[in-house]
């Protein structure tokens, strides 16, 4: 795995809407005052205030925007916009050649996992799970993306004392995974993570908790979750309640897949569809010491 080049002043950040659509034009005017306020240049993709429906435009257009920014030696990262849904449907039409030819960060959440998935497995390509470009960023959003993307992400930690501690011990892995709808709509594809001895980190927003039991069992049953060294469970978030969740509560389900899977586990790490949340480079060796519920990026 490879890390994309550090972001620094003056570096060029292509803009682009690979999933839903944004709101208006405020949502992209936000977008580049965050991208200027870290001393960036922000380079705005030519259809990304297209709207398709629930996409932002038709996927030719949007792929188009992808390929454009992943091919352009003087473009540093690609920033996504927003996520929603669309991302998927792009995969088959990346130009994974020019992010091997020109590796870059490619930063964003929630539907973006798609991309991020389809980068590091089929690139060998460290990305980042970060905030979307036209989110307003909090002080400690801020921090965390910073340091993520314009230091080495060596020996950064995520953690905190608000993190559960599932099941003890420690495990050594790369850091995979991002929105759990995602990694579990990927199984069966080219563009699957691949689990064998990962550490997971997983979040989702607006799924009850026996969605999110089904989308774990899927993992289960398709083999990966069996061959991971570590689960950390991020947040979940603007869950539908169900008359069910009180006999079986979101934090029994997480501990029972901690203990199938019989690997060091916490939850509630910083990471998810919240105000405050962390950036993780996906594809990146980490250490997991559950026990003391942390999570420490190392080198390759």
């Amino acid at each position: 795995m490879r890390f994309p080049p550090l972001l620094a002043p003056g570096s060029r950040v292509g803009l682009v809407s690979p999933a839903g659509p944004l709101r208006d034009e405020s949502d992209l005017e936000r977008a580049i005052e965050n991208t200027r306020s870290f001393g960036w240049q922000p380079v705005v993709g030519a259809h990304v205030l297209e709207r398709d429906g629930y996409l932002a435009g038709n996927d030719d257009h949007r792929l188009a925007d992808l390929n454009r920014f992943a091919a352009d030696s003087s473009v540093d990262a690609v920033w996504c916009l927003r996520g929603g849904y669309g991302a998927m449907r792009l995969l088959d039409g990346l130009e994974l050649d020019a992010w091997r030819a020109r590796p870059k960060a490619l930063i964003g959440y929630s539907d973006i996992t798609a991309l991020h998935a389809a980068i590091t497995t089929r690139v060998g390509l460290v990305s980042y799970h970060g905030p979307t470009a036209r989110a307003a960023l909090t002080a400690f959003t801020r921090q965390s993306f910073q340091r993520v993307v314009t230091c080495d992400a060596t020996g950064y930690e995520i953690g905190g004392s608000a993190v559960e501690c599932l099941r003890g011990g420690r495990a050594r892995g790369r850091l995979v995974g991002g929105n759990l709808a995602l990694v579990a709509a990927l199984v069966g594809t080219p563009y699957a993570f691949d689990l064998d001895g990962a550490i997971l980190l997983i979040e989702d927003v607006n799924e009850a908790v026996y969605r999110i039991d089904r989308m774990l069992m899927q993992l289960w049953l398709s083999g990966g979750l069996r061959k991971v060294a570590g689960l950390a469970f991020g947040r979940f978030t603007e869950m539908p309640v169900e008359p069910s969740d009180a006999e079986r509560p979101l934090g029994r389900v997480l501990r029972e897949f901690a203990d199938r899977c019989g690997v060091p586990a916490v939850a509630d790490v910083p990471v998810g569809h919240v105000a405050d949340h962390v950036t993780f480079p996906i594809g990146a060796m980490a250490e997991l010491d559950a026990d003391a519920r942390t999570l420490i990026i190392q080198s390759s």
